[in-house]
């Protein structure tokens, strides 16, 4: 299928997918579908009602489970003119309260069970009425364009393609989350790379894993929209039930699979393959943390014709920087290859005094940096975060070249390929989320029976660990955390200790805390 060229708007692909394929399914999820017809009617039913109550390039959360109807409000959103964020229904109050104090969203979409909890936040003034579905919100969006059918094309005029698209949040150090702020421009700029580096088609049926605000699923959604391929959305609690994932997947003849590493090990581990092999999947892409090898085994013995692809990159640089086709087999303990850039995209080290670590100086350390149109704008509000990750390239001095530093380390192998070496500061990799470590601890140190924490990720077993001076009562620990923050973030193992080593200086000595 041959794209339409100099696309500004992400709306563009679902039009044109509507346009030649009206009547083919677009999303399925575990309750409904759409065809591509409905999906763009819906959408542009609800951008017309946000039209009447919103200005253009605000902020508009959606607190819901992923759904079909989530993605139409997603794509009503960008008709409105304005950017989306998904609010995780599961996430705990005080997360929920820190992201939309940074968003301060115009207006919020929330399921009927979420409906008191934003007025308990102080968002209730802002919310459409979904308690009956969608259907209140699209019976007065097409009243409005009846009235008015010129309404939706004036935002349109207005657009240019640096506009916000979406906003998600990640682990901030000083406990308030931080929102990457991405652009149409850095979207379109990677999906048309990154559909036609791994060949997904219109023929293709994606089976999502990601949340839809993990921007995994950015990936998902725009490559399956862009060529009118069909989205299958996985509910996450099917994750607790490998086998009704795998059922999805063949009842639906997903063919493609662009998943976070965690979700691949977890069906691998619970012997999901081996229940029933989705034998239509071709095409298996992987991100998030790194993958053991030992589990990829595990898919390759059952999908030994599929593509297996490993890709790396921040939320900050729009899903992917560098990416590796998996061209050969790898043993236990052997470490997966960043691999190279992808098109448009310039892939560098800087040592710690910003020199240049080539592809010849192999085996040397450096920090990961990114520059191209794919990076985020910034961080939404927040411009000493923005000031200190977006910076000027030191290796051009002669015009100002952006790019994003990453806080990754990485290193060239004899085979000219990137490898990744860990992280430079207290942020880590855990379960697919970037998690400042430091969050982690204010949480904890915030729960009533800990008096002094530190916490720290033991790599090899991908757990975090939290050490702390307090009580005996773990469960008490946990569940005070769980209130705190998302699961992902709550440590996997709690150490206590009579009292936390100290430096000189009275500081938590970390180094010592690990060799403990």
């Amino acid at each position: 299928m041959n794209r339409q060229k100099n696309t500004r708007n992400v709306l563009e692909y679902l039009e044109q997918s509507a346009g030649r394929l009206p009547d083919k399914t677009a999303v399925i999820d575990d309750k409904t579908s759409c065809t591509y017809a409905e999906l763009l009617a819906d959408a542009q039913a609800i951008g017309a009602y946000l039209t009447t109550r919103i200005d253009t390039c605000r902020p508009v959360a959606v607190y819901m489970d992923k759904s079909v109807d989530t993605l139409k409000l997603f794509y009503g959103i960008v008709y409105a003119g304005c950017f989306y964020t998904l609010v995780d229904p599961g996430f705990p109050k005080d997360r929920v309260r820190g992201m939309l104090s940074v968003l301060d969203p115009a207006f919020v979409f929330a399921q009927e069970d979420r409906v008191e909890t934003l007025a308990e936040l102080g968002f209730s003034d802002r919310t459409g009425d979904l308690t009956g579905g969608l259907e209140e919100v699209l019976r007065a969006g097409r009243d409005i364009l009846e009235k008015d059918q010129a309404c939706l094309e004036r935002v349109r005029k207005a657009h240019i393609d640096t506009n916000p698209l979406y906003c998600n949040f990640t682990s901030g150090s000083t406990g308030i989350p931080k929102g990457v702020l991405v652009g149409h421009r850095s979207v379109i700029e990677f999906i048309e790379c990154f559909t036609e580096l791994f060949d997904i088609t219109e023929e293709d049926v994606i089976g999502n894993q990601a949340p839809f605000d993990f921007d995994v699923s950015v990936k998902d959604i725009y490559s399956a929209v862009s060529l009118g391929a069909t989205l299958v959305i996985i509910p996450r609690s099917s994750f607790m039930f490998p086998n009704a994932v795998v059922d999805m997947l063949e009842k639906h003849g997903c063919t493609t699979l662009i998943w976070a590493v965690s979700a691949l090990t977890l069906l691998a581990r619970l012997h999901g393959l081996k229940y029933k092999v989705p034998a239509k999947v071709n095409k298996i892409l992987f991100s998030g943390e790194q993958m053991p090898v030992k589990m990829l085994n595990v898919w390759k013995s059952y999908l030994p014709d599929a593509t297996y692809v490993n890709l790396y990159g921040p939320t900050e640089i729009t899903c992917n920087c560098t990416y590796h086709v998996l061209d050969r087999d790898y043993e236990d303990g052997e470490k997966l290859p960043m691999g190279g850039a992808f098109p448009n995209e310039k892939v560098f080290l800087l040592s710690d005094d910003d020199k240049e670590i080539g592809p010849q100086q192999t085996g040397i350390t450096g920090e990961l940096c990114v520059a191209g149109t794919a990076l985020a704008i910034g961080y939404y509000k927040n411009e000493e975060a923005t000031a200190k990750a977006f910076t000027d390239n030191p290796l051009v001095p002669d015009f100002p070249e952006r790019i994003y530093r990453t806080g990754d380390l990485a290193y060239y192998g004899e085979d000219g390929l990137l490898y990744f070496a860990g992280r430079k500061d207290f942020q880590i990799k855990h379960m697919g989320h970037r998690i400042e470590l430091e969050e982690i601890e204010r949480s904890l140190g915030a729960v009533s029976l800990v008096e002094r924490c530190c916490c720290y990720f033991d790599e090899a077993k991908g757990k975090v660990i939290a050490v702390y001076e307090g009580g005996e009562d773990k469960r008490q620990i946990i569940d005070e955390m769980k209130e705190k923050v998302p699961e992902y973030m709550v440590p996997n193992r709690f150490v206590r200790v009579d009292a936390l080593p100290l430096t000189k200086n009275g500081k938590v000595d970390r180094k010592a805390v690990r060799e403990m």
